[in-house]
């Protein structure tokens, strides 16, 4: 299988991260031009008095920054040492698609129950793309 197959997902991963991006300066300057907030009201982060369909992104935006992270190297180790097949690129794929599922629950209706199964399945794909890297290296 070719290598840089893992790059696909990545960027798709990538992608989606900046589209999150994106909604952030979208909903709040909507929200200051609605006099639902006021440039102060960000002065350090986000305020209390910032509504929470203006603050979610943002708040999304960050967990597309934290545990992604384990996602983007075991995928760079996988490539390093040529061991891209289709088992690890399908659970890469597969992660994308959830965190993708996570990003439009929360950047919609936010239903907490489906939000939390799509992340820990999330987060559960990713433990064992590391599992299934290291199992080969103690055996």
């Amino acid at each position: 299988m070719p290598q840089d197959q893992i790059f696909f997902p990545m960027g798709a991963l990538a992608l989606l991260t900046f589209l999150v991006l994106t909604l952030i300066p979208f909903r709040r300057f909507r929200s200051a031009f609605a006099g639902e907030t006021a440039a102060a009201d960000y002065k350090f982060g986000e305020s209390a008095k910032v509504p929470g369909h203006v603050s979610i992104p943002n708040r999304n935006y960050m967990n597309l920054l934290e545990m992604p992270v384990l996602f983007y190297v075991v995928c760079l180790m996988l490539h390093q040492a040529g061991r891209v097949d289709a088992t690890f690129l399908t659970l890469a794929w597969v992660y994308v698609g959830l965190r993708i599922g996570h990003s439009l629950v929360h950047v919609t209706y936010n239903h907490v129950m489906h939000r939390l199964a799509l992340f820990a399945t999330s987060n559960f794909v990713v433990g064992a793309m590391w599992a299934l890297f290291f199992w080969p290296l103690v055996g």
